[in-house]
């Protein structure tokens, strides 16, 4: 008896590489009971998409139910594994693409793109069932085999790029460190012109000092725990930081100025690189909250830095590995406690391990 019950899709049909494909709409609240992944202990050769990273979902899910009335999810794209039905609701050429899909309740879904958002649809719909009667489109593929599944996968990804982090940032009106960011670049002199606004990275002969990207997560370091009423306090802070840092960093000046490139300036010295960003922001942090009203004096002392990448002495290994610039998070951090140092501000119990290893990792090579 259970063969004859059958799922019903409004579709339309379409043509991919001679096989039929079909493209529709399911509720919400259906997508985790029909929409399965293949059982996690399956080894990966023997699966048709990549492993679930859970990580991912939480976060996936609050974007849906924190914004119910503008959140955007792309299709999900599956294998139906049985025997399909395309009911034509018109004989005419085009309308004949229109129709029913008749799906065998027997037959098996399979995911082949979206599984991260059929997890964090589920875990939304708990936090909002409301939602469960929106709808999400769907392609169906008709299943032939494991081998077709997982080159579907192949190829559904072959091509996909993400935007870079500093387009992401230009293009997000959610996030409040990104609006802050962006009214950064807009209203302060420091970064007005200057700025990479759509990659994260700047060529040798890019006019750009800095990116939006780089800047974005430095305001994110600077307001981090600091107690502000709203946003406007905490954009004000954050202009007010930046323009103090820049009223000793003369080799900006010069940029904006038209004295010198932008690319003989980060050839030479390391302070317009996120690294140094970050770093700057972090002992910014720390200074605000330990002098909050001087904190602006006490910022003039990285005037007396030398930012120099002829440096060596100072900043190999911390911001530079082998004469580059190095962007992770152990050199942020060893960046960090030379600035604070130089701004005779104490370190705290883990930039002080991270410090211990570092003089340790030195004498053991001298």
């Amino acid at each position: 008896m259970t063969g004859d019950f059958k799922y019903v899709f409004p579709a339309i049909r379409g043509i991919q590489a001679r096989r039929e494909y079909y493209a529709s709409m399911c509720p919400l609240r259906l997508i985790p009971k029909l929409f399965l992944f293949d059982e996690e202990e399956v080894v990966p050769e023997l699966r048709a998409q990549r492993h679930l990273n859970k990580s991912r979902v939480p976060e996936m899910s609050r974007y849906v139910s924190e914004n119910p009335d503008d959140y955007v999810f792309s299709a999900i794209t599956a294998s139906i594994d049985g025997e399909v039905a395309f009911e034509q609701l018109a004989r005419e050429s085009e309308a004949s693409r229109i129709g029913l899909l008749h799906i065998p309740m027997t037959a098996r879904f399979i995911i082949n793109d979206g599984q991260h958002r059929r997890a964090a649809i589920e875990m939304a719909l708990r936090e909002r069932p409301e939602l469960g009667e929106e709808t999400i489109a769907v392609v169906f593929f008709l299943d032939v085999g494991l081998e077709r599944c997982q080159q579907m996968f192949a190829d559904l990804n072959r091509y996909a790029i993400r935007p870079s982090k500093s387009l992401g940032v230009l293009y997000d009106y959610r996030d409040e460190t990104a609006e802050i960011a962006k009214a950064l670049i807009a209203r302060s002199p420091v970064f007005c012109g200057v700025v990479e606004l759509e990659k994260t990275t700047l060529s040798a002969r890019s006019r750009r000092l800095f990116t939006l990207s780089a800047i974005y997560h430095a305001t994110g370091e600077l307001l981090n725990g600091i107690d502000l009423e709203d946003p406007q306090e905490a954009a004000e802070l954050a202009l007010s930081f930046w323009e103090g840092v820049a009223k000793h960093m003369a080799e900006w000046e010069r940029v904006r100025a038209g004295r010198v490139t932008a690319g003989e300036v980060r050839a030479d010295y390391i302070h317009t690189h996120g690294v140094v960003l970050q770093a700057l922001a972090r002992a910014g942090n720390a200074l605000i909250q330990r002098h909050p009203e001087q904190w602006s004096n006490e910022i003039e002392k990285i005037g007396s830095m030398d930012w120099r990448r002829a440096n060596v002495s100072l900043w190999e290994g911390r911001a530079l590995l082998a004469g580059r610039v190095s962007k992770s998070q152990q050199n942020v951090s060893l960046t960090t406690n030379a600035i604070k140092k130089h701004l005779g501000l104490p370190l705290s119990p883990e930039e002080q391990r991270v410090e211990d290893a570092f003089s340790r990792e030195n004498n053991v090579a001298e």
